[in-house]
């Protein structure tokens, strides 16, 4: 009973803790439409200042999923935290593309500091029966927090100004990060088996765990597939507040209000793939995805119409998004690469997914952008949808992938 009390307060830390990351992300969506009136820039401008914090955060991913195997997440978190925090109240003093575009790829790399070392400690101390559920719990956290950003960033945006909403989040964010400081543990200190194991565990080389996540076929087919679902996802999260606020003709305020269903939604998504991967499938999660990736991309057609029809319509339709897009994505960046992972490389094939997964989120901001500014909204939701059909595709190549369950640790 000792260490399921750990356990449970060890993970709900995790949870506050990498939510608290979304604070410093999400936020910016509601400061685009004040940045955009005051200076006047074009969203193909936004969508490359968008895309560089994708960019850093891939290369953090891919750096940092090394860095978690042999350091001490607290310290890899608290660089994280603060950083993204002093780096979003900078934002706030640019006024021109540039700036904005090299202090928010700092901050993505800052960012890029959150979910390898969250994943690592989770891997020490959820055994692999529990996964799909734990982490389902765990990725909640960006998606309760996203709506709590959303209303929070939205509503200073509409008193305050567009500053207001990068530097009312920087400061959540940094006492999330003294919070982590004073309960976080990389490591439980019980003896049972499965503590043991994972506390013998030794990571390899840099060389070798390098040729190890490279040398996985299933680790590409999976970072496929969720590069092209961000895609789809940072096309809602990033631009959602512009799109419904310039078609329906409301302010930041509601606009946010409105999207905050989506993360939501997602919560609710993010629990049920866990718990029906682990509870009827047996731990296989790719089903779960191809699913849930097919439905969303008809669930965004839908949604490029029933903008214009009011909120409920809206309301609704959002919501069932966010169910869709983080139950599979929950599960494509962190059950599955942990899964799927070979011994002794469990954060670094996460950071590996990630990294190509935030490639294609930040090829979809630039892509965004380009088809708002060229074709109108409408072909630019059109294209999310498109992206969420070859995702689904992508995944359902692992269809019969089972879970890898493992008496050695990572």
């Amino acid at each position: 009973m000792k260490r399921e009390r750990g356990t449970g307060t060890i993970l709900w830390v995790l949870w506050l803790t990498y939510g608290s990351f979304y604070f410093c992300r999400t936020n910016i969506s509601a400061a685009l439409p004040g940045i955009e009136h005051e200076f006047g820039f074009s969203k193909a401008d936004l969508g490359w200042v968008l895309a560089s914090l994708k960019i850093a955060y891939a290369a953090g991913q891919l750096i940092n999923g090394q860095l978690a195997e042999r350091y001490s997440a607290r310290v890899l978190l608290a660089v994280g935290m603060f950083a993204s925090a002093a780096l979003n109240v900078l934002f706030g003093f640019g006024t021109a593309v540039y700036f904005w575009l090299f202090v928010w790829a700092i901050n993505g790399y800052a960012q890029a500091l959150g979910w390898t070392p969250v994943m690592r400690v989770a891997a020490n101390w959820v055994p692999a029966h529990k996964r799909g559920m734990h982490i389902g719990i765990l990725g909640t956290s960006y998606q309760a927090i996203a709506a709590v950003t959303f209303v929070v960033s939205g509503l200073a945006a509409e008193a305050l100004g567009w500053r207001a909403a990068m530097w009312i989040p920087a400061g959540l964010l940094a006492m999330s990060g003294v919070h982590m400081l004073c309960l976080l543990r990389d490591k439980p200190t019980s003896t049972t088996d499965v503590d043991a194991a994972l506390q013998r565990a030794k990571p390899h080389s840099l060389a070798s765990n390098v040729v190890h996540v490279l040398n996985n076929p299933a680790l590409w087919w999976l970072a496929l597939a969720l590069g092209l679902l961000n895609a789809t996802r940072y096309g809602f999260l990033d631009w959602g507040l512009s799109h419904i606020k310039e078609v329906q003709a409301t302010g930041v305020g509601m606009a946010a209000l409105k999207y905050a269903v989506l993360p939501l939604g997602g919560m609710v998504g993010a629990l049920a793939s866990g718990w029906i991967s682990d509870r009827w499938l047996g731990g296989r999660r790719t089903p779960v995805v191809s699913v849930q990736l097919l439905l969303l991309a008809g669930v965004t057609v839908v949604y490029s119409h029933v903008v214009q029809w009011g909120t409920l319509p809206v309301v609704a339709t959002l919501g069932l998004v966010g169910f869709l897009v983080f139950g599979a994505q929950v599960l494509l960046v962190g059950t599955l690469p942990i899964d799927l992972a070979r011994p002794g490389t469990a954060a670094a094939s996460v950071g590996f997914v990630d990294c190509m997964g935030y490639v294609g989120a930040s090829v979809g901001d630039v892509m965004t952008g380009r088809m708002v500014e060229g074709h109108g909204w409408r072909a630019a939701v059109l294209c999310w949808a498109a992206y969420a059909l070859l995702a689904a595709l992508a995944a359902a190549l692992l269809w019969n992938v089972g879970v890898r369950r493992r008496e050695q640790a990572r």
